[in-house]
């Protein structure tokens, strides 16, 4: 195991853990969204207006084709474990924790998120029924699912980095 992923949904909280992980575990973080709008020199929402919704899904499966190969913490997109590739890739490369919100939860953090092409052009209707498709592939990816509802982020964090450093043997 080198590689962490965080997968969920959007305004799960993978980002925010992501960058308390590192901090505990000493291990780098990594933003793949961050990363592609590094690597694209565009935003997000410039990258889907430009080249569409499935060339910024390409650019995620290149992304983890290519990135370094090191012991590290990557919050990905939410849409990355659709790919059956993707999926397959993670799960080789690396453990894989789901975490898991209530669609009400993170509906209150994106709402109003306008760095979210998909929020921007959807209803909470949309929004919740994407977020009930793509469940069963988050949980199929995952090796390890964590529930959010009710837990602070230092309870989250803390819950995975004790994974983290049992599956390394540091225990």
């Amino acid at each position: 195991m080198k590689k962490v992923y965080l997968i969920g949904y959007m305004g799960c909280g993978k980002s925010a853990i992501g960058k308390r992980l590192s901090f505990a575990t000493k291990m780098p973080y990594y933003d793949m969204d961050s990363e592609i709008v590094k690597k694209m020199g565009m935003t997000i929402p410039e990258i889907f207006e430009t080249y569409g919704e499935e060339r910024f899904r390409e650019l995620e499966t290149e992304f983890l084709n290519t990135f370094r190969d090191e012991f590290c913490i990557i919050a990905t997109g939410g849409g990355v474990p659709m790919r059956k590739e993707n999926r397959e890739i993670m799960r080789r490369t690396g453990i894989v924790f789901f975490l898991n919100a209530p669609f009400r939860d993170i509906w209150r953090r994106i709402a109003s998120d306008r760095n979210r092409p998909i929020v921007q052009r959807s209803t909470r209707l949309d929004l919740e029924k994407l977020f009930n498709e793509r469940k069963p592939h988050y949980l199929h990816t995952a090796h390890f699912k964590v529930e959010t509802e009710n837990r602070s982020l230092r309870d989250i964090m803390d819950y995975i980095a004790f994974q983290i450093r049992r599956l390394r043997g540091e225990l």
